[in-house]
């Protein structure tokens, strides 16, 4: 740990940034100023991860997929996207938000268009890798920014606010893009998203603050050594694998495998599919508003993010239970499921609390590279799984069933270190 105290002295001294580097935190123009470029890319950066789920039919037709190339094809995003999260971490607490936004969303307008003219697997693979990278810094950019730019009592309610427009963005690749879908085709689709791409990638350049160049460390070996500290400390550990399996189990389970799952278990047509998509992701929707809006109060009141994450955690092991084994109304239990996803976004700020504030990029995107493996692990086991036990005689639903329970199981072990007691954040006297 001698290399992680080392770096954090370095970075400690940064500490004072605030919101006198960029814009004001109370001002509406300042706010909008921050929030709307970080919004529309977080946007962008939903509907890409999820566009696959309502698409997929006319991708397995067009190009005979099975369960296993489609989930590698769509967690191919996930995997380039997890790669990318410790230098996107390093170049954020270097460089600042603005500029790594602006840099990596034109990388996912070329993307989007290399996929609205790809025709084969192995093109659309690379074209949905390179949109992964592009999008890897919209949730990560916007965080550094608001703990650049506002206090820590608005953090979590802005964070709620951000997480908000992705689940729009999701919700626009449900029922919206399926209405579409016959007019345009998934590739002129495809192509509108990446003009609305290369859109977000100026308006980040030209309205978010700059933030002048971090003095760190000497070289990128102790910026390194620095993130291996991070990967080894108790308060990143035990938040590792809710990462993995809460934040990267639900995003494996909505930007696919929900659709499979009603349509074989639930006897669901695509229509019918598509509005339970909607249902969850309203269901995100308005637990992320209701983070936004009463956010400072709760931090008010003495609320901590560890504590909205255990509740949350706590839910959704019953709700999931209760979809998985339960006959009560389909439609419910995933809007509720949906609802306390939000819960999700309190991870980041749960452990980073344990840090100083100046590696706030690198906590973040260490803790995002956890829930984009297990996003792609989730999604392409998933696909694995489901093609070894119908090679086995296993029915569709049985094996989406056992898929769906091993995860549960997963998220359940998870669960248990969260429990314990909170790591204090190192005083300014420590080394």
């Amino acid at each position: 740990m001698r290399a992680f105290s080392q770096g954090t002295r370095v970075v400690r001294t940064r500490r004072s940034g605030g919101a006198e580097n960029g814009c004001k935190g109370g001002s509406t123009s300042g706010w909008v100023r921050v929030f709307v470029p970080f919004a529309l890319g977080y946007y962008l950066s939903y509907l890409l991860r999820t566009v696959n789920a309502v698409i997929s039919p006319r991708l397995t037709d067009e190009l005979g997929l099975s369960a296993a190339s489609l989930g590698l094809l769509t967690s191919a995003y996930f995997l380039a996207f997890g790669a990318a999260q410790i230098p996107v971490g390093i170049a954020l607490d270097r460089f600042g938000p603005r500029r790594v936004e602006a840099a990596l969303l034109l990388l996912a307008a070329l993307g989007s268009a290399l996929f609205a003219m790809a025709d084969s697997l192995g093109a659309l693979a690379g074209a949905r890798a390179m949109v992964g990278l592009g999008v890897s810094a919209c949730l990560m950019a916007a965080l550094k920014g608001f703990t650049l730019w506002y206090p820590p009592e608005r953090q979590s309610s802005m964070i709620g606010f951000i997480m908000a427009s992705g689940s729009l963005g999701a919700l626009t690749a449900s029922v919206p893009l399926a209405a579409v879908l016959p007019v345009l085709g998934w590739r002129g689709a495809f192509w509108i998203i990446a003009a609305v791409s290369l859109f977000a990638a100026v308006l980040a350049l030209r309205a978010l603050p700059d933030s002048p160049a971090a003095r760190s460390e000497a070289s990128l070996a102790a910026a390194l050594r620095v993130v291996a500290g991070i990967f080894a400390a108790p308060a990143f550990l035990r938040h590792a694998a809710a990462s993995v399996f809460f934040v990267g189990g639900f995003m494996a389970l909505q930007s696919l495998w929900v659709v499979p799952w009603v349509m074989n278990v639930n006897g669901f047509d695509i229509a019918g599919a598509a509005t339970v998509l909607v249902a969850l992701n309203l269901g995100n929707l308005a637990g992320q508003l209701a983070v936004g809006v009463f956010g400072v109060r709760l931090a008010r009141a003495g609320v901590q993010p560890l504590g909205l994450l255990r509740a949350g955690y706590g839910m959704m092991l019953l709700v999931q239970a209760l979809i998985l084994w339960s006959d009560l109304p389909v439609l419910p239990l995933w809007t509720a499921f949906g609802l306390l996803t939000a819960a999700n976004s309190q991870i980041y700020l749960s452990a980073a609390r344990a840090f100083p504030p100046a590696l706030f990029g690198r906590v973040s995107t260490a803790l995002n590279l956890m829930a984009f493996a297990g996003a792609f692990c989730v999604q392409w086991g998933f696909g694995i799984g489901l093609d070894l036990m119908r090679g086995m005689g296993v029915e569709l639903a049985r094996a989406l069933a056992w898929g769906f329970g091993a995860l549960l199981a997963l998220q359940a072990l998870a669960y248990l270190p969260l429990l314990g007691r909170p790591a204090a954040r190192p005083s300014k006297g420590e080394a």
